[in-house]
């Protein structure tokens, strides 16, 4: 008796302990209604009905969106006129490499803009750049955003090379994108009298107040041998150089357009504006090509048909599956399903709801 008795006993107290190590060794989560996903939830049943007013309504919404866009995006007056190649004088049109690097030639070029329609100020100057790739990676990482902003990061420039310094210290800004800075100039002129372009207020708010400081001065700004762009005026702060705060927000595309300035009146359509470009900025090496372009702007902003396409294209090809799934339903309709076999209509122990 005693031996069994204790035989026993030893036998249920390894079973129990056994059972306490698998239970504390579990990795079984311990219930609850988030883990287990069943927790309330929207889960519409797909029905002919609602799929079918689901379609009808992104279509009678989307095709009116589609067509104000289009609308406003055809009320936008806009010139676009290429000049790289046209400003080149004849004798150079077989190397125009060689025309854009001699510092000696004139770079002065006359172009005349017919203005189609009457174009209400305030009208946006853009210089736009075609087979530019602002987004290489090396060229991107070629800056110093500390330098920018503050004057004690002035020797900050290990991610500058190879524009990083002179022989008479660093550069400022350094780096080949600021190294790049358009260079190119526009004048203009209606009917004889000159056109003041407003240079301000060009660049986001963000980048004059956190980006770039007001103690930052350039200094050893293109002095070195090889000059890629425009110079800085070294007695004004970068917080106050727009120019070049819209040239450092690189593009992501290798056809760009950026903000050169505002024209703050109207110009009256049949107009012809004369543009004075001093045309200094080498494209000629890669292949790229300038363009100028002038624009007003809509409630949607510049000229831009692709939103309203897309929008009635969504818009008609959801109608077009509407009425497919009407006719579907009416031709060869299906009996609906009994909702109380879905998943998540079942009681806990596999049964239905009663």
């Amino acid at each position: 008796m005693d031996a069994n008795g204790a035989t026993t006993s030893s036998a249920d107290g390894g079973g129990s302990n056994s059972k306490a190590s698998s239970k504390k060794n579990s990795r079984k989560p311990k219930y609850s209604r988030f883990t287990q996903q069943e927790l309330p939830a929207c889960k519409p049943v797909l029905t002919p009905g609602l799929v079918i007013a689901t379609f009808t309504i992104i279509g009678v919404v989307f095709i009116p969106l589609g067509l104000v866009s289009l609308s406003a995006s055809e009320h936008v007056v806009e010139i676009v006129d290429r000049y790289d190649d046209s400003c080149v004088p004849p004798n150079y049109s077989n190397d125009k490499l060689k025309f854009i690097q001699n510092a000696d030639t004139n770079k002065s070029c006359i172009r005349i803009l017919p203005v189609p329609k009457l174009m209400k100020k305030p009208v946006y100057i853009y210089y736009q750049l075609d087979n530019y790739y602002q987004n290489h990676r090396r060229y991107v990482k070629s800056r110093s955003d500390k330098q920018l902003r503050s004057k004690s990061a002035a020797n900050d420039i290990s991610d500058c090379t190879p524009e990083d310094k002179t022989k008479d210290g660093p550069i400022v800004p350094c780096g080949l994108v600021a190294w790049s800075l358009f260079n190119d100039t526009y004048g203009f002129s209606l009917d004889s009298k000159m056109i003041q372009v407003n240079k301000h207020n060009i660049a986001w708010k963000s980048d004059k107040d956190h980006k770039f400081g007001d103690d930052v001065y350039p200094k050893n700004f293109q002095t070195g041998g090889l000059i890629g762009g425009a110079k800085l005026n070294s007695s004004l702060p970068l917080s106050e150089q727009e120019d070049l705060m819209v040239w450092m927000r690189t593009a992501a595309l290798p056809t760009f357009r950026k903000l050169y300035g505002k024209i703050d009146e109207d110009l009256p359509a049949n107009k012809k504006i004369q543009v004075e470009i001093q045309n200094n900025y080498n494209t000629y090496s890669f292949g790229g090509k300038k363009k100028l372009v002038l624009s007003t702007t809509s409630w949607i902003g510049g000229k831009n048909d692709f939103l309203g396409i897309a929008y009635i294209i969504v818009g008609g090809l959801c109608l077009f599956l509407a009425v497919f799934f009407i006719l579907l339903y009416v031709i060869k309709p299906r009996p609906l399903g009994d909702p109380s076999y879905l998943s998540w209509n079942r009681t806990p122990s596999g049964g239905q709801p009663n």
